[in-house]
């Protein structure tokens, strides 16, 4: 199995997916730069968090449109698994991968804390080794993750099941109020109707090692590499 993980110019978080999943997991996975055109030899790609072109025009917009996603729309044609984090969310909507779009937050800041998730859908290759309904804790970090799409397309999106995380408290009540950006129905993650491409604005690779104090994060990236292993 190899994993690839893409970089932009102003991708800041792809050092960090690199090490959980060579050092801490233990699978082969390699930095691609994004004039790459050719990403065959891989089983899987993820598009790390940061600020791609400087979120110019809008955060993924000019990301979306280069080489090496063409590469990846192929991968994910042939059922391969392509994991978005935050900026990689973005890019995923902007590519047209995922539906909806990721809008300013409600109020307009940068916010980066700890937030509560409640696993909605464990029927992915991304969440499996969760429970339907279980609370976890992992941080995000991002100005533009306010989850939007219209009526139409959430309605697709919740009767399809696509909607993966749902920002909620600590006993997994998805309330208003503890909704950090103002995503509609406190979307954290979706996933696409064929299940192998998953767009998350929380940072899991913040949540993988019990020295960071979180390790909810790793159950995501161990539960893809599981379903690749089992597919290969």
């Amino acid at each position: 199995m190899k994993i690839a993980i893409i970089q932009f110019g102003g991708s800041n978080c792809d050092l960090d997916v690199l090490h959980v999943l060579k050092d801490v997991i233990g699978i082969d996975a390699g930095l691609v730069w994004y004039k790459e055109e050719d990403l065959s030899q891989y089983d899987c790609a993820i598009i790390p968090g940061g600020f791609s072109y400087g979120d110019y025009l809008r955060a993924g917009a000019i990301a979306a449109r280069t080489p090496i996603m063409d590469a990846v729309k192929k991968m994910a044609s042939e059922g391969k698994m392509i994991m978005g984090i935050c900026n990689g969310f973005q890019i995923l909507t902007e590519s047209g991968l995922l539906d909806g779009a990721l809008t300013t937050n409600r109020y307009p800041k940068f916010r980066c804390e700890k937030t509560y998730l409640r696993v909605e859908n464990t029927n992915t290759p991304f969440t499996s080794g969760f429970k339907k309904g279980e609370v976890v804790k992992i941080p995000i970090a991002h100005m533009e993750g306010n989850f939007y799409a219209d009526k139409k397309t959430l309605d697709r999106l919740n009767e399809n099941e696509q909607v993966v995380f749902r920002y909620a408290d600590i006993s997994g009540n998805v309330t208003d109020d503890i909704n950090p950006n103002g995503s509609q129905e406190n979307i954290a993650g979706i996933i696409n109707a064929n299940r192998n491409v998953i767009g998350l604005m929380p940072h899991p690779e913040r949540a993988s090692e019990a020295i960071l104090g979180l390790e909810d994060g790793i159950r995501i990236f161990r539960s893809m590499v599981d379903y690749i292993e089992k597919i290969k």
